[in-house]
Order: C-alpha cells, then sequence, then structure tokens
C-alpha cells in the first residue's frame, strides 16, 4: 500500500494540507503512522479523503459526514445512504426548466398595465416560485404552468385572479403532499426501530419513497378529473338552462 505525506496526500486528494488537519481535528480522518515527527498516510486516508470531498460537495455537513463515515467503518454501505438521499432529493418531474425576458413577461401578462403593475405581478410570480430571477432574465421552473396562466389571461380572465388561484392550488398541492410523506412516515417510518436503519433497510426506504412518485399523480389525476367533472356539470349546466329559456323565450 503506497504511503504519503501531508502535502503529498493533499495533492493526490484535490484538497489542502490545512483542510486534512481540520477533518483530523473534527475526527474525520484517521491520524497518520507516526515515524519520529513525520506523519504518513495511506490509501486508506487517500479513500476517505476523495469521499468527504464528495460529500461536502452535495451540501452535507460536517455532522453527518462523521456519522455517515461512522456507519462506512461499522459495515455499512455509504452509497446505499447515498442513494436514499438521492432518492430525496431528485426532482419529482421530468420537465425541464426555460427562461424568459421581462419583455416576454410583459408581452403575454402584461398588456395595459403600468410599470409600478409589472414590478408588482413580477413580485408575486417570484413569490409563488413560477419564475426565478437568473441574471437579465428569468428561469422558469415549470414552462407548463406558465403556459397555464398566460392561457388563462388570454381567456379573458385577470392576471390577478390567475395569481390568486395558483397560490391556493399551491397550498392546496402542499397539503395533499404532506398527506402523502405522512402517510409513509406513520406506516413505514415510525414503525422502524429507533436507531438508526441497518444496511439492509436503506435501500428498501429508497424504493419506497421511488415508489411514491408514480403514485401521487395516479391517484390526484383521476380525482381532479371526477371532481373537475361534478364541478362542471354543476355549474356550467345551471348556466346552460338559463341559456336554454332565454332562447326558447325569445323564440315565442
Amino acid at each position: 500500500m503506497a504511503e504519503y505525506r501531508i502535502d503529498e496526500l493533499a495533492h493526490k486528494a484535490g484538497t489542502t494540507v490545512r483542510n486534512i488537519r481540520a477533518y483530523q481535528d473534527r475526527g474525520l480522518l484517521p491520524p497518520p503512522r507516526l515515524e519520529g515527527r513525520v506523519g504518513y498516510y495511506d490509501d486508506n486516508h487517500l479513500a476517505r479523503l476523495r469521499l468527504i470531498g464528495q460529500l461536502l460537495a452535495r451540501g452535507y455537513t460536517f455532522a453527518i459526514i462523521k456519522e455517515l463515515l461512522v456507519a462506512w467503518e461499522h459495515g455499512k454501505d455509504v452509497s446505499e445512504v447515498l442513494g436514499l438521499e438521492k432518492v430525496l432529493t431528485d426532482p419529482w418531474s421530468d420537465e425541464l426548466p426555460g427562461q424568459v425576458t421581462v419583455e416576454e413577461l410583459v408581452k403575454t401578462f402584461g398588456a395595459g398595465l403600468d410599470d409600478e403593475q409589472v414590478a408588482r405581478f413580477l413580485d408575486r410570480a417570484v413569490a409563488l416560485g413560477l419564475i426565478e430571477p437568473e441574471g437579465d432574465h428569468y428561469r422558469v421552473p415549470s414552462p407548463r404552468l406558465l403556459h397555464v396562466g398566460a392561457e388563462l389571461v388570454a381567456a379573458g380572465i385577470p392576471l390577478d385572479a390567475v395569481l390568486d388561484i395558483a397560490e391556493q392550488i399551491r397550498a392546496d398541492c402542499d397539503v395533499i403532499a404532506g398527506r402523502f410523506v405522512n402517510l409513509v412516515n406513520e406506516h413505514v417510518f415510525d414503525r422502524m426501530p429507533a436507531a438508526a436503519p441497518g444496511a439492509e433497510e436503506i435501500p428498501q426506504l429508497a424504493a419506497i419513497v421511488r415508489r411514491m412518485r408514480p403514485l401521487v399523480k395516479m391517484v390526484v389525476d383521476p380525482f381532479i378529473a371526477r371532481a373537475m367533472e361534478a364541478r362542471a356539470q354543476e355549474a356550467l349546466g345551471a348556466r346552460l338552462e338559463l341559456i336554454r329559456d332565454h332562447l326558447q323565450q325569445a323564440g315565442r
């Protein structure tokens, strides 16, 4: 097994001597083998340094990294832990984000609005997560949502009313998501041992979360379809009857 002095190890791992010493102080990296006053590190240290770098790049705190490394030392597969994290943090939609300029937004949504009203519209759209400032343009996380809003405005619905309903639907969807998460928490996660899940349980947790993705859409789509059918028939049916009665009276 190769051995390295601290500066050689830092170069191999793509880090700094200062970072290596900081990791040792935090208990993330075992001490080197000492010969006199010189410390020698081996490939195990190098592998651990590379893993620490990967975890830091993914946003893990030092405390969480230490827990993962302890699990690794006890024979648990850190890649399985990372696999669960990936399932939890991956986007739940395959929709590709887009981008739009202020001019394009104003042309689509802001016809007839003054500068103050346009600024208020942009602020509300950002607060709702419909657009995100990005340099001289806006990033659009969901072009589909923006398209729906544009169609509603084109149909004659006031922009403020469209933003109001977007805010309400977002809150409704948050409630639905919370119900699904609580369901899995109560009947799956909460029934597991109080201690951290074992290596054999982590892939099962990832699989459960992965299976939730299509299930949420499969449940929501038919419910919203049936609700729309009932509401549309109830609301528009009454209006159609009024129109029919009016036509009958006009034809007499």
